[in-house]
């Protein structure tokens, strides 16, 4: 769903009603943010400038987490968001974002990328 053309709910001091003189232009083309949610993995694609695609995950169950002690990296199951630093409902929601902090079966982890832009979920274990 792509959002509406700003600055036309007033109306003019006349009274009559304000319309867009134009829609967007695809350089302009503006989206809702993904809030990527715990659960089966999906990605969905996004335009970018010049036509290319990204693709953003809508949910994830997977992530990469590097343990610093033994510098390996391992790719676990997510259980859920316990901490999230951006919004306080997106932790009741469970929605992943950069820097919130995921339990996993090796424990708890603090995530480095960003899901909704990169489409993997990195992350570094707390001890």
């Amino acid at each position: 769903m792509v959002k509406a053309v700003e600055n036309l709910r007033k109306r003019k001091l006349t009274g009559g009603k304000r319309r867009p003189f134009r829609g967007r232009k695809a350089c302009e083309a503006d989206d809702y943010a993904f809030e990527t949610a715990v659960g089966e993995t999906i990605s969905s694609p996004k335009r970018t400038r010049g036509g290319s695609l990204n693709f953003g995950l809508r949910y994830a169950n997977k992530a990469n987490v590097y343990d610093p002690s033994t510098s390996k990296t391992v790719k676990t199951d997510i259980v859920r968001v316990t901490a999230n630093p951006a919004n306080r409902e997106y932790e009741r929601r469970g929605v992943i974002t950069r820097g919130a902090t995921i339990e996993t079966k090796l424990g708890k982890a603090r995530v480095t990328s960003k899901p909704s832009d990169d489409g993997v979920v990195n992350g570094v274990l707390i001890k």
